[in-house]
């Protein structure tokens, strides 16, 4: 059982974010940038308090976050399967893997254009673009964790009379559960980038476009709120993930 941290150390996060708001304050009350283009702290406060009491805030964040959530749940359904076939059948793979290799290095926002024409405007481009960012490199890493899997396993668990669907939840998903949730870690947070930029030319309402809106106005307070939203949303979904982590089966991979 690993040991926790002293209270010390898990308070410098804290003492570095209360750092980072000190500096920003100070640089603010000097006027380095036009106060225009560069709100001090108690503004972005305000802002954000005004966002929060009208109740547009609320409405932006839940439509962020269902599209997030959707269109990385599908990619997660469709991507852990195939990369699971691809990663056990090496002429498929040799055959396939080329054109996975070629989608996922397409930044997702290429689709942007089709995604408005296919599907208008709205959720559906959004989480279309959620999907393409994150299915591509789901089955590449689910792809490698199989292929990382030592032989002897199968070997085994064929000696112990495992087969079909037996192998599949005894053997192999255990062993590739470290890599795949590693790499929605990763994923997860690109899709929550995806969702903001999607949300900026594709949307009318959600974070991105509730930024983009603050833009246009020219009301830098609440575009900085906004992003200060998006970045604490974004550590809450990397903390939920790594929670997984922490699953007896799966945390023996990170102990190694």
């Amino acid at each position: 059982m690993t040991e926790k941290p002293p209270i010390i150390v898990r308070l410098l996060p804290l003492v570095v974010l209360l750092i980072g708001i000190s500096l920003w304050a100070v640089l603010a009350r000097l006027n380095v940038f036009p106060e225009a283009a560069f709100p001090s702290p108690l503004a972005v406060a305000k802002g954000l308090g005004i966002e929060l009491r009208s109740g547009r805030l609320i409405d932006d964040l839940v439509a962020s976050l269902f599209r997030v959530t959707t269109g990385f749940l599908i990619a997660v359904i469709a991507g852990v399967p195939v990369g699971l076939w691809l990663g056990h059948h090496s002429r498929s793979r040799l055959a396939l893997l080329p054109v996975v290799n070629f989608f996922r290095s397409l930044s997702p926002l290429a689709w942007i254009p089709f995604a408005i024409l296919w599907f208008g405007i709205g959720d559906l481009p959004a989480i279309f673009l959620i999907f393409m960012a994150c299915f591509f490199p789901i089955v590449v890493a689910t792809i490698g964790a199989v292929a990382a899997i030592p032989s002897i396993y199968f070997r085994v668990a064929r000696d112990y009379g495992f087969t079909g669907t037996e192998l599949l939840l005894k053997v192999t998903l255990p062993a590739i559960a470290p890599q795949v949730i590693t790499s929605l870690r990763v994923t997860a947070g690109l899709a929550w980038l995806v969702v903001v930029a999607a949300e900026m030319i594709a949307g009318r309402d959600g974070l991105g476009f509730a930024i983009w809106d603050a833009r246009n106005g020219l009301r830098m307070d609440l575009l900085v709120a906004g992003m200060v939203v998006i970045g604490l949303i974004g550590v809450v979904i990397d903390r939920v993930i790594v929670r997984l982590m922490r699953i007896s089966s799966v945390r023996w991979g990170y102990e190694r």
